[in-house]
């Protein structure tokens, strides 16, 4: 370990591909052992996308691509922006990466000095904490609750910002509470950024279609925005891509380059193949992936009546990506089949161990009062998890 650098040393491991390792293992050992770890749709990829897939094959697309992403892909990203979003983005504003993880570590990268201050309303995307570590930045968590939705007020970022505040990072829908800000919220937020210039935010989209609320927006369509906001998206939850790995950004022209040259150097232009299957799924009208989206809809209202019939859970009802995050801080301090349940991880270890369902503590996300369930399996497990959970409790 003396020989590793401390910027590995002071990394975190993702809690939630740590609990999928623990739940594969157990299940290795012959537990019976139902996951809902991981933020991973149980869907195939759609037919009409693979077959671009296979098309790209065919026509030998086996050479490096651009660094940034073809330019048909490109283009069919700012068509994608302009119909779904009301976004007016050139080809030289998009960068096409290795999963929207890449895309997020890159803007960290080129935007970041030591010191910088980085506002994440919690809870987060687990990673969003690491990121901004490893470049540099100091993340400044805005705490928010069940009660609120999980979702910040322009009044408690107006609090966070600082002179050394410099981004903001969000998702909507959320990961992990499955929040949606609405128009009215954005727009209060933009206003408390209209004083403060120099701070530009990463509009986090990826969950962008599995959304129950009617509507969606995005903050760089709020009138001021679209010049300092560098929005993320992707293909892998909606288009249940996850293993294709491609990210994008649409982002202000000297951003995006930025992007460009330091992917250049560490992992250059994203799977060519991908790549071309993207363009499929990009300019794929969204009711394309309706049937994917309605059967989560409808995994929420069963997951959310079951976890309000669980004592001691207090639950918000999401409306959008396909996560629960219970605050779960009446059991903390209790003792339960003989285990004393301290905090977040020590009760979903107590779940993983008794009841043999695996759930990613709050902690990880920025909540430690709360766990994250995905419902991104069937009907029949999440029903079979939840009878487990309300056993183990009793």
């Amino acid at each position: 370990m003396n020989q590793l650098s401390d910027r590995i040393n002071n990394l975190s491991t993702s809690q939630t591909l740590a609990m999928a390792a623990k739940a594969r293992e157990l299940k290795a050992q012959g537990k019976d052992i139902i996951s809902l770890s991981l933020g991973e749709p149980d869907f195939n990829t759609p037919d009409f996308i693979k077959e671009a897939a296979k098309k790209a094959i065919d026509e030998n697309y086996s050479a490096y691509p651009p660094v940034d992403g073809y330019v048909e892909l490109k283009e069919a990203i700012c068509n994608k922006f302009k119909r779904d979003n009301g976004l007016e983005y050139k080809p030289s504003q998009i960068v096409v990466s290795t999963g929207a993880k890449q895309s997020l570590y890159n803007i960290a990268q080129v935007m970041l000095n030591d010191g910088d201050e980085v506002i994440l309303p919690a809870p987060y995307w687990v990673s969003y904490v690491e990121i901004v570590k490893l470049s540099g930045g100091v993340p400044v968590e805005v705490p928010t609750s069940v009660e609120t939705d999980f979702k910040m007020t322009a009044e408690q970022l107006e609090a966070a910002i600082t002179p050394k505040t410099k981004m903001m990072w969000f998702s909507s829908p959320c990961n992990p509470s499955g929040s949606v800000y609405d128009r009215e919220e954005l727009t209060a937020i933009a206003k408390v950024l209209e004083k403060h210039p120099n701070i530009f935010v990463v509009s986090d989209e990826i969950y962008e279609h599995i959304n129950y609320s009617g509507t969606f927006c995005s903050i760089a369509s709020i009138p001021g925005m679209l010049e300092r906001t560098i929005t993320v998206n992707g293909v892998a939850k909606a288009f249940a891509m996850t293993g294709w790995r491609i990210g994008y950004i649409g982002a202000p022209e000297f951003i995006a380059k930025a992007c460009t040259k330091i992917q250049g150097q560490v992992t250059s232009g994203a799977n060519s193949i991908a790549q071309r299957a993207t363009i499929a799924a990009v300019e794929a009208d969204p009711s394309a992936i309706k049937y994917m989206v309605d059967a989560f809809h409808k995994r929420r209202d069963l997951v959310v009546n079951l976890v309000k019939e669980i004592p001691g859970f207090k639950i918000n009802v999401p409306e959008g990506a396909f996560y629960v995050f219970p605050d779960v801080s009446e059991y903390f301090g209790k003792t339960i089949n003989g285990v004393e349940i301290k905090n977040a991880d020590d009760f979903s270890m107590y779940l993983l161990e008794h009841a043999n369902v695996a759930t990613v503590t709050g902690d990880a996300f920025g909540n430690p009062n709360c766990i994250r369930f995905s419902y991104a399996t069937s009907e029949d497990q999440l029903i079979e998890a939840i009878r487990r959970i309300k056993e183990a409790l009793a």
